[in-house]
């Protein structure tokens, strides 16, 4: 399993902004130049975070983006969802008819893939934003920090 390229960029938009100070707009030129990602695909992008309650548009001059929920009510899984869609390993996990066996959920490879799709959906809903921005910060200081003593 690998999350495409716009949740990468959707984890690092949703990160920068979830380091600023609380209730910071920015357009989405400034945004999409900060973190290194087209424009273009920026704002596609932030359509869907919109739609999913992540981000907030304004328009006008004075437009920009901003997160519409608290970096702690923002979560990894919040992200991919709003990304990608549901987060499922297997068609079977969501609908057992789309199962091409016809077991209707009832194998040892569902069972297996339950629990796993149980966990990972459990870890993704663990880790939030605010986290993710303190530990950023932390790191940030420590790069800066080897890069002043080297």
């Amino acid at each position: 399993m690998r999350l495409n390229q716009a949740t990468d960029y959707a984890f690092r938009m949703v990160l920068y902004l979830a380091i600023c100070p609380e209730g910071t707009k920015i357009t989405g030129a400034a945004l999409a130049a900060k973190q290194n990602i087209p424009e273009r695909f920026l704002l596609k992008i932030m359509r869907s975070l919109t739609a999913a309650g992540i981000m907030k548009s304004y328009r006008g001059v004075e437009g920009g983006f901003a997160l519409q929920r608290e970096p702690k009510d923002i979560t990894l899984y919040d992200v991919i969802n709003a990304v990608e869609g549901q987060t499922e390993l297997q068609r079977c996990l969501s609908d057992t008819d789309a199962c091409t066996r016809g077991c209707g959920g009832m194998c040892s490879l569902y069972e297996a893939f339950e629990g796993v799709q149980r966990d990972l959906v459990t870890r993704l809903q663990s880790i939030n934003f605010a986290d993710l921005a303190v530990q950023e910060k932390k790191l940030t200081e420590e790069k800066s920090n080897i890069a002043q003593n080297a």
